[in-house]
């Protein structure tokens, strides 16, 4: 059963709904729909503004936009090796050589398919089975607010809570994540060919379906309902 968000949405005074990635045998539940244009190339955020307006986007092995979501999501083999260390590289240079962006390729892991169709959009309860990871779009101020939460229950020793590694905006929804059964986040949306299609105070953070229970599971115990967080909320209003 999903747990209720409700009291964590409103901490954050979060008015960007939550967008959830499912890995579904069929797309009851989901609708409405959108996806790239068949052999389109198309990057996955710029349906960023539809998924806010309540449709899902469907990837698949056969239609996915980019190489690299088809790649990362899917499976799919879209380049050689040798293709992509030129394209990531030589034309968008984001390691220092050829042999670092090498090594980065063959160490990358793809995310593995239960089903046939990655759908990422609205929150919804009734399909929450098929739930893999969940994103909050964020502000500076609820992303510290989501960081703290995240180490909430960690010590020392464990895993970290929260990464932010390496990898293409679509690779941060899934595929960068060692273990989706561990209660962990990514802060995405660091991958700069991506945020043109999102506001430019607006950051990703990604969690695991153990690390969203854990995130709901926070209580009046917690700093959610301290000082620290109504004096931000007082200097901002200040501000305002």
């Amino acid at each position: 059963m999903m747990p209720d968000p409700g009291t964590l949405i409103a901490k954050l005074e979060l008015e960007i709904p939550l967008i959830g990635l499912y890995d579904a045998p069929d797309t009851d539940g989901f609708k409405p729909l959108v996806a790239p244009k068949p052999g389109k190339h198309v990057c996955l955020f710029c349906f960023y503004k539809e998924m806010l307006k309540g449709k899902t986007v469907l990837i698949t092995r056969d239609n996915f936009g980019c190489g690299g979501a088809g790649s990362c999501m899917c499976g799919v083999q879209t380049r050689t090796r040798e293709d992509f260390v030129e394209f990531l590289y030589g034309e968008e240079g984001l390691k220092c050589s050829r042999e670092v962006m090498g090594k980065w390729l063959d160490g990358r892991k793809s995310y593995s398919m239960e089903h046939g169709n990655i759908l990422i959009g609205p929150l919804r309860e009734d399909r929450y089975q098929y739930l893999k990871t969940l994103t909050f779009f964020v502000n500076p101020d609820q992303l510290s607010v989501l960081v703290i939460g995240a180490n909430y229950c960690s010590v020392p020793g464990d895993p970290p809570a929260v990464i932010a590694p390496f990898g293409s905006g679509c690779m941060e929804l899934l595929s960068l994540f060692e273990d989706l059964q561990r209660p962990q986040a990514i802060i995405g949306s660091t991958d700069v060919a991506m945020r043109q299609y999102l506001p430019p105070h607006i950051l990703a953070f990604t969690v695991t379906k153990p690390m969203f229970e854990q995130l709901c599971a926070l209580d009046e115990r917690s700093f959610l309902f301290k000082p620290f967080l109504k004096n931000l909320r007082k200097a901002r209003a200040r501000l305002r």
